[in-house]
């Protein structure tokens, strides 16, 4: 394992947090370190250009650090507390003290894991009553959501097509290794075709307004039973994966629901979401979405297996999730 850049080294000392924590763990995503404090979460996006994220210089990743805060307090305003700086000192690296301000990180607040959505699944813990109150509140937030000409452009299909046609070339030299030749002509010749024979829809959900600036990212993992229903870490990095269909939003957790062998909670939440919003015509487009959301979450698995900081036997595991994402996604055709 490389050696940790000098700054997270710093952050993983108490003394360098205001609240003078017990200890900090830390945790790594492909795009930020995490923080865990105590109560709290300072989360530092890294310096890395990932190509669908620009993360180079400091002055991008404060506006990204301000983008993730303003655009998540949309549906959990209780956890975004802030950005802070971190800040250097003769050579005392800290969280908001003196001197140069070297880095930025978002501050949260600690959510309980046992609350996670993800975790009560796969504890059998989630219930159709539960499902149906992510419905409402998802409803309720599409329809107070952002859209305009400019928002609604995103869902055409020069937009779709741009999306779909990327999975693709993204996951080309993961077949047969992720996927099959023959799964990823399949679900290749589905996409194209549903596209062409159904653009009057997709132009229609245009025309009636169903394109929003929704979450973008909305699947079990990012769900918290807690005081209420928190819905965090939407995507700030990129527009045009936040700026979707409705119907593509709610596809993704509903195919989330599906991989853990809950189509009943899926049809709950489909079902409860479609009254909510008076939305029937999404139901025509489901599948389809359901098949790029499963398509998008097995390539982005597949890029972990060319991670260097992840070992052998996780990118075993890696493998497999990949790989079933990828035939859930062809389930759907």
């Amino acid at each position: 394992m490389p050696q940790l850049p000098k700054m997270v080294e710093a952050l993983l000392e108490p003394k360098a947090y205001p609240e003078a924590p017990g200890q900090v763990k830390l945790m790594q995503t492909q795009m930020s370190f995490i923080f865990l404090v105590d109560d709290y979460v300072y989360k530092v996006k890294k310096p890395v250009d990932l190509g669908y994220l620009d993360y180079t210089t400091l002055e991008k990743r404060n506006l990204y650090c301000q983008r993730e805060v303003e655009l998540n307090r949309r549906l959990c305003p209780e956890v975004y507390l802030g950005v802070v700086p971190i800040t250097e000192d003769k050579d005392v690296i800290s969280i908001g003290g003196l001197g140069e301000v070297i880095e930025y990180a978002v501050k949260m607040r600690l959510l309980p894991q046992k609350a996670m959505m993800d975790v009560l699944l796969a504890n059998y813990e989630v219930s159709p009553e539960m499902v149906a109150m992510v419905a409402r509140k998802l409803a309720d937030f599409h329809q107070r959501a952002e859209t305009n000409v400019h928002i609604s452009a995103f869902g055409g299909l020069d937009t779709i097509t741009q999306n779909t046609n990327e999975n693709f070339v993204q996951t080309e030299k993961y077949i047969g290794t992720t996927i099959s030749q023959e799964g990823y002509q399949h679900i290749k010749g589905y996409t194209e075709n549903f596209i062409e024979t159904n653009a009057t829809l997709f132009n229609k959900r245009i025309t009636d307004g169903r394109i929003r600036d929704c979450h973008g990212d909305l699947h079990a993992a990012h769900i918290c039973f807690t005081d209420g229903i928190c819905i965090y870490d939407c995507i700030e990095f990129n527009d045009r994966f936040r700026y979707c269909d409705v119907a593509s939003e709610v596809a993704f957790l509903a195919m989330d629901l599906d991989r853990y062998g809950r189509a009943d909670l899926s049809n709950e939440f489909i079902n409860t979401y479609s009254d909510a919003s008076k939305d029937r015509e999404l139901l025509e487009l489901l599948d389809f979405y359901k098949c790029y959301r499963a398509y998008v979450r097995g390539k982005v698995e597949g890029f972990k297996l060319d991670d260097p900081h992840i070992s052998e036997e996780e990118k075993a595991k890696v493998l497999g999730v990949a790989t079933s994402y990828f035939e859930l996604a062809e389930s759907y055709i």
